[in-house]
């Protein structure tokens, strides 16, 4: 039987919150509420999520803050609730950490698709994990180790969220094989009807910058084919 997961649901509108929330709850889903983003970061910081539902626009302390915040510390699953015309914002949200954004006003059913593929790939990664006692990808400047979900970049620790982490699974597994966005949301984000094609660039672009600060060469490994898409190239860097 599967582990009941956990969602904390932050908006400063309680109509949306409980809409939600009736949603999740029919999935048997955990929700807990927060009606803005102070109580959101503590809730948050003192208590293991599996996805936090994070509006952007909010009293007190916003979105970005919060996700900013809380990426010092955890590196839990986060998506985004953003208006219509708030792009800067979104791609703030994705700079400071976020996995993913849906765009007010949205359909409850598309919250719970979003949900349940981030719990999707959490699992499987688990479960990948867990299959071989030495689930290590080795290459020039970067390891993956899978049984301790870590990578390092030159022999040094590199911090990464879920999604970035699953990201660079995904192109490691293939070396030198070009995929393109619509095919990484397909796999690495789970579901192909809807999604924004720049949500695959700034999680390669921080991605990137993440590796570049602790290697160079590390960061050179994520090469992108103009017009197509991306692939991790093993050879020439």
């Amino acid at each position: 039987m599967e582990p009941i997961a956990s969602i904390l649901v932050v908006d400063d509108e309680e109509r949306i919150r409980r809409l939600i929330r009736m949603y999740l709850e029919r999935e048997d889903y955990i929700v807990e509420e927060a009606e803005n983003g102070t109580v959101a970061l503590e809730k948050a910081l003192n208590k293991d999520y599996d996805v936090i539902l994070l509006d952007i626009m909010m009293p007190e302390m916003d979105g970005i803050e919060v996700c900013q915040e809380l990426r010092k510390e955890k590196t839990t699953p986060v998506i985004m609730l953003t208006a219509k015309g708030e792009e800067v914002n979104r791609v703030q949200g994705f700079e400071t950490g976020a996995d993913d954004y849906i765009v007010k006003p949205f359909s409850p059913r598309e919250v719970v698709l979003r949900i349940k593929a981030l719990l999707r790939r959490a699992t499987t990664s688990f479960n990948k994990t867990n299959a071989s006692a030495k689930n290590i990808l080795m290459f020039p400047h970067i390891s993956i180790d899978h049984d301790a979900h870590r990578v390092t970049a030159d022999g040094e620790e590199v911090a990464l969220t879920p999604k970035e982490y699953e990201l660079l699974c995904f192109l490691a597994e293939s070396p030198d094989k070009v995929f393109n966005r619509e095919t990484l949301l397909k796999e690495v984000w789970q579901y192909e009807f809807f999604g924004d094609l720049r949500t695959v660039d700034t999680h390669v672009k921080r991605l990137r910058e993440k590796l570049n600060n602790v290697s160079k060469q590390a960061s050179k490994m994520i090469v992108t084919v103009w017009g197509v898409g991306y692939k991790f190239e093993v050879d020439d860097v």
